[in-house]
């Protein structure tokens, strides 16, 4: 069994919680009067912080700007997370991050300078879905929302006590997702012991992670002293830009549809036009309207998605999802409960019963549709050309 105490150096301690522990707002009561910190560091960021004082946030974001921004998937990676782990506080009687904010009040009421030690959530969630592949994020997206857990939900009083445990727990992470792993632990404990390290000149430092994090964060520290912490964090901060090829080849497939027709009106070829201009409209009407379906969408959001798809695929800039999941937003608006209960979801069913659910799968399956729809028509058009 291992301590939730892991001391880096005389002046700087790290203390190890569960985040859905009442015993955990013990532990940091009693760390912050024993270790008399000058500050208290806590694994939050700013958003973070933010949602947990004021869980409903979500009633004030516009969900245009969710569409238009092409954030719908990452949207649901979100809920999704937040959604386990609430879950779990739900399970044990206590909200997740109860212990980091008591952390902050206890020492805003002492008097005592408070620093938000973990990266912002949305950049390790862009970093995150950046670095993993297709195949990936589906495994994440299943394990998150489709498995059903028969399992008995763990203890989490148990799993305090035994950091190793908490550690165990969040290694289980890269058997579902090994890359989304190396962002969601491996950077994080980097960005934090540094973060650490930075704060180190201001005298006796007391943070409060997660326990799952001691282990990482000890490992870290071991070589924070060798390297430019200021460095390392913007390093950490970047969001890595997306690869050029895959709008190159989306780019090709218009241009191929265009180069074909010229060269079929060049030989008075119109019944080829006419059956490749076939091909790209109903391979993505046909899709593009049954993803939107798929998503639960409004039969006029089907028709809309259906109808742009094979004039949006010729242009990367747009997106059939994104008119199918305005269409759905202007005939089903969701209000202020759709948005609170959206922060409530725990499984997949829920997503389809929840209007803001509902608009963020419309606007991602009606882009998958579209997308295939572009793609196989494309390699239909090709075929029958080289044959």
């Amino acid at each position: 069994m291992s301590s939730p105490i892991l001391d880096l150096s005389p002046e700087i301690r790290v203390v190890g919680t569960a985040h859905v522990s009442k015993k955990s707002i013990q532990l940091v009561e009693e760390q912050i009067s024993e270790f008399k910190p000058d500050v208290v560091a806590v694994e939050l960021c700013s958003s973070r912080l933010s949602s947990l004082k004021n869980p409903t946030a979500l009633d004030d974001e516009d969900l245009l700007s969710i569409i238009k921004d092409g954030r719908s998937g990452m949207i649901l990676l979100q809920s999704a997370l937040a959604g386990q782990q609430r879950r779990m506080g739900i399970d044990h009687g206590e909200k997740p991050g109860a212990e980091l904010l008591a952390a902050i009040d206890i020492a805003q009421e002492d008097a005592i300078p408070v620093e938000l030690i973990d990266r912002d959530i949305v950049t390790t969630l862009k970093r995150s879905w950046k670095k993993m592949g297709i195949l990936e994020k589906f495994r994440v997206l299943n394990a998150l929302l489709w498995e059903n857990d028969s399992e008995d939900p763990e203890d989490v009083e148990a799993l305090l006590e035994d950091s190793d445990m908490l550690t165990r727990v969040l290694e289980e992470a890269r058997v579902v997702a090994p890359n989304a792993g190396s962002v969601l632990i491996d950077e994080r404990d980097r960005y934090m012991a540094n973060k650490i390290n930075m704060l180190s000149n201001r005298g006796r430092i007391l943070a409060v992670v997660g326990a799952g994090h001691l282990k990482g964060i000890e490992r870290e520290w071991e070589t924070t002293r060798e390297k430019d912490s200021e460095q390392v964090i913007s390093d950490l901060e970047r969001i890595p830009k997306p690869a050029r090829w895959p709008k190159l080849v989306v780019g090709l497939i218009p241009a191929m549809l265009i180069g074909i027709l010229g060269w079929m009106w060049y030989n008075g070829d119109l019944s080829g036009i006419e059956d490749t201009l076939g091909y790209w409209m109903v391979a993505n009407a046909a899709l593009a309207g049954l993803g939107v379906a798929v998503a639960g969408g409004h039969p006029a959001s089907i028709m809309v998605g259906a109808i742009v798809s094979p004039f949006t695929s010729l242009n990367p800039a747009l997106a059939a999802g994104w008119f199918a999941g305005y269409t759905q937003y202007k005939l089903q608006g969701p209000t202020g409960l759709d948005a609170r209960e959206f922060l409530l979801v725990e499984d997949i069913k829920s997503l389809w019963k929840n209007r803001v659910g509902r608009i963020l799968l419309v606007t991602a399956f009606g882009n998958l549709g579209s997308s295939l729809g572009a793609w196989l028509a494309g390699a239909a058009i090709l075929g029958s050309v080289l044959g």
